[in-house]
């Protein structure tokens, strides 16, 4: 009888260790290498969930006998998200740097992540970056809320790095969920190193089509869209932190109706960059253009060939 259990003891023992050793390397072979603490990566399901991949329409350009803008961009793309029609493209596909288009992606990871009433305090290092700024100085505190209009209007450096350094997961952390968020989205030509867009000494790219599926992908959260929408943001002054006035640079949404931002980005390798939005008698289109000498003329010259595409006559605009 000892025997017979001394025997099951040992089946029972010899088991639990096979199933442990299948289940621990059937484990490490699936999971994603993340530099983020293993408690964080089951905490926080949201960062690594695969959101459903919009894929635009890439056939050919709509046929159009409306005479084609002279774009002096290296990369360009206008869609129409209403009727899933692409309008134009030059190089959609080819990696290019991006400059401050980057922050639509600190965006997107600070809203999906962080507390919108979440307050940071900025240090040195943000209050000191230089380059674009929403103005803030060292030892303030701002909420998420506003720290993203400066983010947004202003394309503030210094908000780029509050947000990303003061975020849960620490500065390299949150780079590394940016370049998470485009493989979930399917963005396989784009990769970020920092989150303010600065020369990424060709490390940080991304393509005007990839531009085009992470800028629908950030206006489907209200959030982005009221803050990209909005021309002129007042902060209060507080105990917290000073008065501070922000003005859209994006500049299209006061001259040409229908517009409803989204981003503007310049360095001296990327040159200049605008994705912009628009909203025009039942068309929802979005335009991209990277490296243009003239980012403003030509891309009211692209909304204005998309639209005539689709026979609407474009608004006077200035």
């Amino acid at each position: 009888m000892k025997k017979f259990f001394c025997a099951v003891l040992i089946l029972i023992i010899s088991f639990t260790a096979y199933f442990y050793y299948v289940s621990n390397n059937s484990s490490k072979n699936l999971s994603i290498t993340s530099p983020l603490p293993d408690l964080l990566t089951k905490s926080f399901s949201n960062v690594f969930g695969s959101p459903n991949i919009w894929k635009p329409n890439m056939g050919k350009a709509t046929e159009s006998s409306v005479k084609k803008p002279e774009i002096t961009a290296s990369g360009a793309i206008s869609y129409d998200l209403a009727s899933e029609q692409l309008l134009y493209q030059k190089n959609a596909k080819t990696k290019l740097p991006m400059a401050s288009l980057t922050k639509i992606m600190v965006a997107i990871i600070a809203l999906e992540n962080e507390p919108i009433d979440k307050v940071f305090t900025i240090n040195r290092f943000a209050a000191e970056i230089g380059e674009n700024t929403m103005g803030l100085s060292e030892g303030e505190k701002l909420p998420l809320s506003e720290l993203l209009y400066g983010l947004i209007l202003h394309s503030g450096n210094d908000a780029a790095e509050t947000i990303a350094q003061g975020s849960r997961f620490g500065r390299g952390n949150f780079i590394y969920l940016m370049n998470k968020k485009a493989e979930d989205l399917g963005l396989s030509d784009t990769h970020f190193t920092n989150p303010t867009g600065f020369e990424g000494d060709g490390n940080q790219y991304s393509t005007a089509y990839d531009l085009l599926v992470m800028t629908k992908y950030a206006l489907e959260n209200p959030t982005f869209a009221k803050v990209a929408s909005t021309v002129e943001y007042e902060i209060p002054y507080s105990g917290d932190h000073k008065y501070i006035y922000l003005f859209n640079e994006t500049n299209l949404l006061t001259s040409y109706p229908g517009v409803k931002g989204v981003k503007t980005g310049y360095t001296d390798e990327a040159g200049l960059c605008l994705v912009t939005y628009l909203e025009y008698e039942g068309r929802k289109i979005i335009a991209v253009l990277l490296n243009s000498q003239s980012r403003r003329e030509e891309m009211k010259d692209l909304l204005d060939y998309s639209l005539r595409s689709l026979g609407v006559k474009p608004p006077p605009h200035s």
